[in-house]
């Protein structure tokens, strides 16, 4: 602004760049603020993803004890058969799946150096007492053990029904089998209804068995 002796006011002046500036840096700061703002929200993102892909295969899939059964390829189709010899020999020198069928099934993968397979050994030999007579036969698949270990494994634990070894594996993946204990219902024709992939509590075992007798 001029005076009126034509004299640009130095106040006047020197006010100009002085707001200019102010507004640029109250500017950066905005832009400052957005970038970490946004930089926060992509690393809690590459967090939660990271942790969803560390988390156990059980946890991700495993059945609800709420539920009877979780997804699974083979539900709704018959079982794969299996020919494989028994851990004991003394039932037979095999068994044949097929040979089952006309009854229930739960058969059951396991290791012995499952920690959960131990922790579940006793509900199923007690749960398999009671149920036999009712037409459920439960059999054990043994999966990559030697015979030694698996003997070991159910005579600790009084483990009477029929147990196969599945040495090379074989079976299991045919199964899909990727995590042990996993547990398949198999009904009296030979379909497969429902899978469990982690150590089952009784509630589980119940609720499934309930789906092979009703």
């Amino acid at each position: 602004m001029e005076t009126k002796d034509g004299v640009v006011d130095d106040n006047l002046q020197n006010t100009q760049p002085e707001k200019i500036t102010t507004k640029r840096k109250s500017s950066r700061k905005r832009h400052i603020t957005i970038f970490v703002v946004v930089s926060l929200i992509n690393i809690g993102l590459l967090v939660l993803l990271w942790t969803q892909l560390l988390t156990p295969a059980q946890n991700q899939s495993g059945a609800s004890s709420d539920g009877p059964s979780v997804a699974n390829p083979l539900k709704g189709r018959p079982a794969p058969n299996f020919k494989l010899a028994t851990l004991d020999m003394k039932q037979a020198s095999a068994l044949d799946l097929a040979s089952l069928k006309g009854k229930a099934v739960v058969l059951n993968f396991w290791s012995s150096s499952c920690a959960p397979c131990h922790d579940e050994a006793g509900l199923l030999q007690s749960t398999w007492q009671r149920m036999q007579s009712k037409g459920v036969v439960f059999v054990g698949v043994d999966f990559e053990d030697t015979r030694g270990d698996g003997l070991s494994f159910i005579q600790k634990y009084g483990v009477t029904y029929p147990n196969v070894l599945d040495a090379n594996g074989a079976t299991a993946i045919n199964y899909g089998v990727t995590y042990t204990p996993t547990t398949y219902f198999i009904n009296s024709k030979g379909v497969v209804v429902s899978m469990i992939p982690r150590e089952m509590t009784a509630r589980d075992l119940q609720t499934n068995l309930q789906l092979l007798t009703s």
